[in-house]
């Protein structure tokens, strides 16, 4: 799990476009805390800051310890929109976090054991089906990955979401048994190819 980050904020008293507009002129980023039982806080954080938060990777599964004006909130990025032409951030939405809250996240499946794959040894290929998958997880117990290993996958064989023990207190949101990747033999028209070109070959 990453660390509880610490971030400063400033209260905003207005919400809205025109007010968020201002904001962003400022240097700063309009963000908005909400949930828990409470009034949503609209609040401005720093710019440069927030960038290096977002591009540093893992910022949707974070939780931040945010410092409005001298109080502090406990609370994960919900959603972020990028600017569509210059790629830098315009919006934040956080949710409030309490102590023990169980919440949805979406965390990266990272693959391992591709070198004693016997079946990508024997020329199969790696087929990726979910680059990430929803689990049902403690707020402080959020996973930065979810490790799935092929070291012992064949050709033809798959490893599918219940194959995968998750993290304590983790559960999967999906109900169907959700295929994660595969180890694929040679696409049948590789192993053909060189048959029918010796039988179009001009015979001597």
């Amino acid at each position: 799990m990453s660390d509880i980050k610490q971030i400063t904020a400033v209260a905003r008293d207005r919400a809205g476009k025109g007010a968020a507009r201002a904001v962003r002129r400022q240097g700063q980023v309009p963000a908005v805390i909400y949930g828990g039982g409470e009034a949503p806080t609209t609040i401005a954080l720093d710019f440069n800051q927030t960038k290096q938060l977002i591009f540093a990777g893992h910022f949707l599964t974070t939780v931040f310890e945010i410092d409005v004006d001298g109080k502090k909130t406990r609370a994960i990025p919900r959603d972020y929109q990028l600017d569509p032409v210059r790629d830098f951030p315009v919006h934040i939405d956080f949710l409030r976090l309490s102590q023990g809250q169980a919440i949805k996240v979406v965390v990266p499946v990272h693959v391992v054991g591709q070198d004693k794959s016997p079946g990508l040894k024997r020329g199969g290929a790696l087929q990726i089906v979910e680059h990430s998958v929803e689990l049902l997880v403690p707020s402080d117990s959020i996973p930065d990955f979810i490790e799935v290993s092929v070291a012992d996958l064949e050709i033809g064989s798959s490893i599918h979401l219940e194959d995968i023990k998750l993290p304590n207190g983790a559960k999967a949101v999906a109900t169907e048994n959700v295929t994660l990747l595969s180890v694929t033999g040679v696409k049948e028209e590789e192993e053909v190819a060189p048959a029918a070109a010796e039988a179009e070959a001009p015979k001597a």
